[in-house]
């Protein structure tokens, strides 16, 4: 099993949008960084644990989803009406790939971003890097557990 991080707006999608989502599942559509979509096509899989990052306002681990289905061509990208889309990607040689993510926990309270780059252990994090800006990932067991050990204080 892997761990990973997902970034997203909570105005755009939120992880009360996932808990409500039909069967608390929902594609992660709309990743638009070359490294962000590898980490997705070729290194996520099915029961991975991700820690769901609410950014922009209040930046925070807000809690934990998994991933339910694996790597497939990212449809927004082909809707020429769609925020995401790009006229480089086609059905025949998709550009962009998503993955399905299921709800696991909301926190009782989010991790702020500023208290988490204090923490013991997560210097190395990838996502406390200055400039970091990827939307997707990799986090290794070690600051999973810190971070859960977090949430549950």
């Amino acid at each position: 099993m892997k761990y990973w991080l997902m970034k997203t707006e909570p105005g755009c999608f939120s992880i009360d949008d996932l808990a409500a989502a039909p069967n608390r599942t929902s594609c992660w559509d709309g990743v638009r960084n070359f490294q962000a979509r590898n980490f997705m096509r070729d290194e996520m899989s099915e029961g991975d644990l991700v820690l769901f990052y609410h950014s922009v306002a209040n930046p925070g681990v807000v809690g934990i989803a998994k991933v339910v289905r694996e790597s497939y061509p990212d449809h927004t990208a082909w809707n020429p009406e769609d925020q995401h889309y790009d006229p480089r990607s086609t059905t025949e040689k998709p550009l962009w790939f998503m993955v399905d993510v299921q709800f696991v926990e909301k926190f009782s309270s989010p991790l702020a971003l500023g208290a988490l780059r204090g923490i013991k252990g997560l210097e190395k994090m990838e996502l406390l890097r200055k400039g970091s800006r990827l939307s997707v990932m990799p986090v290794s067991r070690e600051e999973f557990e810190i971070i859960m050990r977090l949430a549950k204080e």
